[in-house]
């Protein structure tokens, strides 16, 4: 009876945000209780608005009519009527919804299942996959399932900050993180692509912008995708630089400096015209990472394999990959990045990322530094 009358509906609502949209197990079973409780409630509905069209046409009032209509004082039928076929209707409703709650909650974890901790910040979302040692931020990437091969993606969530919420409607029901407290969803998308969501419980002033990406792979994508992951990022140095690298971990020795900066070395390899990095007029990869690892920069961002460990912001070993920055709020494009590292709240006012106040020239070299992060 549901399909017919709504068919249209979910014709209509077939959107990336619908719940009757569904492309996994959990978000089925959440769409098809939202079929069954709107067949029932549009039944009552269309049963009191008919009875209630009925009373007033067939008992309206007429010309000539003087006389008082006859009084009835209680009916035995109608009173066990109103009171046991809402009761009926209620005991339906909980026990499906029951059924529903209890196939998703306490659904068994297969051998083969994916882990994946999501930790909710102000105002992006952190993805740690333990089972390879893989960190990563608002691009979640998970296998797809199929009936030959099920490999589902069960999560735990927790919050950083405040109370965050975890929703992809065509995936699974929203489900909160708390602080201090972890829960567990898990999702097994049928088709590969891309499903996206947002936070769904109000956290602050960008919550409106906490977007969320969920990139279904198929098997030798997701491998892929983790086998890039694990790739550490090495310190940009030009041949034969061996000292650059020293000197940004501390080890300074007998190295040749301009002041207190790092010396500019040429193609051969042999000391340039000690220039210092943070002095340079140049816009490469290996400038912008001596401006990005002597700036506040790495008290917040960890890229693998460098100096960079910190753990305040978003992993950014990888962040090339990603289609996106800022949570979704932009897209990762060498313009966009460069405004963004220029000034956050150009992009996401309220941001919690500050602006560095850095000279054009330095925006850019960090910028063309983090563009190699692939």
């Amino acid at each position: 009876m549901a399909a017919p009358l709504f068919a249209g509906a979910i014709a209509w609502g077939a959107s990336s945000t619908s719940t009757f949209s569904h492309a996994s197990t959990p978000a089925g079973e959440v769409s098809g209780i939202s079929i069954f409780v709107l067949t029932i409630t549009g039944m009552i509905f269309v049963g009191v608005s008919g009875l209630l069209v009925y009373a007033l046409v067939r008992y309206r009032g007429r010309e000539g009519d003087l006389m008082e209509p006859p009084q009835v004082f209680g009916s035995v039928q109608i009173e066990l009527s109103w009171t046991i076929i809402p009761v009926l209707i209620i005991v339906v409703l909980f026990l499906t919804t029951a059924r529903v709650l209890f196939s998703v909650q306490d659904a068994p974890k297969p051998a083969s299942a994916l882990d994946v901790i999501v930790v909710g910040h102000q105002f992006w979302w952190e993805f740690r996959y333990p089972q390879y040692n893989v960190v990563t931020a608002n691009e979640l990437h998970v296998p797809v399932s199929s009936d030959a091969t099920d490999r589902p993606t069960f999560m735990k969530l927790t919050s950083a900050d405040v109370i965050h919420s975890f929703w992809v409607p065509q995936l699974a029901g929203k489900t909160d993180l708390l602080p201090n407290r972890v829960n567990e969803m898990w999702i097994d998308p049928r088709a590969p692509g891309l499903y996206v969501g947002q936070c769904a419980q109000f956290c602050g002033a960008q919550h409106a912008k906490m977007l969320l990406r969920v990139y279904v792979d198929t098997p030798e994508q997701f491998k892929q995708w983790i086998a890039n992951q694990q790739r550490m990022q090495a310190e940009i140095a030009t041949p034969g630089s061996s000292e650059d690298a020293a000197v940004r971990h501390g080890d300074a020795g007998n190295v040749v400096h301009a002041g207190a900066s790092l010396v500019a070395r040429g193609s051969s390899g042999a000391v340039g015209d000690a220039v210092g990095y943070e002095d340079s007029q140049e816009i490469s990869p290996s400038a912008g990472q001596y401006v990005f690892e002597h700036q506040a920069c790495i008290s917040c961002h960890t890229v693998a394999g460098t100096v960079a460990t910190g753990r305040y912001g978003p992993d950014l070993t990888h962040m090339m990959s990603r289609a996106t920055i800022a949570a979704g709020a932009a897209p990762n494009t060498k313009e966009r990045l460069l405004a963004w590292v220029t000034d956050p709240n150009q992009i996401k006012p309220g941001s919690l990322m500050p602006a560095m106040h850095l000279t054009d020239r330095q925006n850019e070299q960090i910028t063309a530094y983090l563009l190699t992060l692939k």
